[in-house]
């Protein structure tokens, strides 16, 4: 059974959707700031979390950042009433892995987190799938349209990172140290250059697309 952290400091809200999540089949934990969700985290494993923004103590921005620094790769879905897009660009420069609005549709909610978390079951296996593509990370190779297309290992991780998250933005800074390392001589121009030849391979690709975010870097989302 998947178990789901959620954090927010409304009750009514955090009892609503343990409630549901709960009928749909899943464990849940509800916390009412970031440090308790920081603290429910050092005591137990979570395949999910559910944070608001607006909380008391710990935010739900430096909450998202803590546990990204600390090296925790849980997926996370970001809730809050803000829905400006530099608002929504640093949710997910903190590191969140989706967003939503409020007030939310909770049965959009449920089909979010069992989205999130299909996504990483395949993460773990070394393989993404975005639509009718798939990604394997174990022999660099992209499958489309019954055509197999081995890419160079630094284009791959680069596609395999953004489509292992489809919406998500990755700065050109996050993909070099990701993908290059923190020491390399390189400047951020590699990853253009990169992205590039990628663009060139799938641009006629039905599934997805990659999209540049001004000032910000890239993203991959699905067509």
């Amino acid at each position: 059974m998947f178990k789901i952290l959620i954090a927010e400091d409304d009750k009514s809200i955090r009892q609503l959707f343990q409630s549901v999540l709960v009928k749909n089949g899943y464990s849940v934990k509800g916390v009412s700031n970031g440090q308790e969700a920081l603290d429910a985290l050092d005591g137990e494993f979570y395949d999910l979390i559910i944070t608001d923004i607006m909380m008391p103590v710990m935010d739900g921005y430096e909450f998202v950042r803590t546990i990204r620094d600390s090296g925790i790769s849980t997926p996370v879905i970001v809730i809050t009433v803000k829905d400006a897009f530099d608002d929504m660009r640093q949710g997910f420069l903190s590191g969140a892995d989706d967003y939503m609005v409020k007030p939310i549709n909770i049965n959009e909610l449920v089909l979010r987190v069992g989205a999130l978390l299909r996504r990483a079951q395949m993460a773990n296996e070394r393989r993404v799938m975005i639509g009718n593509t798939v990604l394997e990370c174990d022999s660099l190779t992209v499958v489309t349209a019954g055509e197999n297309i081995v890419l160079p290992q630094k284009e791959f991780m680069l596609l395999y990172k953004m489509a292992s998250y489809p919406g998500k933005i990755f700065t050109r800074q996050q993909m070099m140290e990701d993908i290059w390392g923190r020491d390399v001589d390189s400047d951020t121009h590699t990853v253009d250059v990169h992205i590039g030849r990628l663009r060139d391979k799938f641009r006629s690709n039905p599934d997805f697309e990659i999209v540049t975010m001004r000032g910000v870097g890239y993203r991959v989302v699905k067509k």
